[in-house]
Formats: structure tokens, sequence, C-alpha cells
């Protein structure tokens, strides 16, 4: 017995139709600023972090863009009090990537 016959046994009176499910996706824009974004490097208990502060935008759209980073270079991280907390020194990389979305950044530390 397939799926669609059991699907058929639960729910009698279901008809199927044949159009593509369409979802609509949100495009957010993200705050373009005057003011370059810092990339700093930090040793946190003896590990190496890259820490990203001074969006001016709102909160959710920095949590976007954390979570984007996070996912282009495949690395651990979080986001607290307005800051992106990279896991190893990425600070080439993730300028790079902010530079491409339209923003100034600034390289803070060694």
């Amino acid at each position: 017995m397939d799926l669609q016959e059991q699907l058929k046994k639960l729910f009698p009176d279901h008809e199927v139709s044949n159009e593509p499910e369409v979802l609509e996706e949100k495009k957010h824009e993200l705050l373009v600023q005057k003011e370059p974004m810092l990339c700093k490097f930090e040793k946190r208990k003896g590990k190496p972090t890259t820490i990203i502060e001074g969006y001016e935008g709102e909160e959710e759209d920095f949590k976007i863009l954390a979570k984007e980073i996070k996912t282009k270079l495949s690395v651990g991280g979080s986001f607290k009090e307005g800051t992106i907390i990279i896991q190893g020194d990425y600070r080439d990389k993730i300028m790079k990537i902010l530079q491409e979305k339209g923003f100034k950044t600034k390289r803070v530390g060694g």
C-alpha cells in the first residue's frame, strides 16, 4: 500500500489538486548605513573569535545577517546584545561578504 492509498483511507473526502503550491518569500532590505560596521578580532578563553558590531538598523535584520554569515562560512557563532560573535578569525571573509551587500566595514584589532 503506497502513501496515496493510505491518505485516501484516512481522508476519503479530500480532493487532490494538481496545482503546485507557491510559497511567497519575504525579501528583507537591510539598512545601508553611513557609519562603518566594525570587525574585531579577540581571543576569548584562548580561542579566536570575530566580533561584528555597529549595525544601525533593526535588531531582527541584524539577526538575519548573522545567520546568513554563519551559513556562508559554515561556522558557529551567536548574536548577543547587538553584536555578532563568530567562532574563528574570519575578518577578511566577513568584510568581503558585508561589502558585497553594500556595507562599509572597518577592520579593528591585530
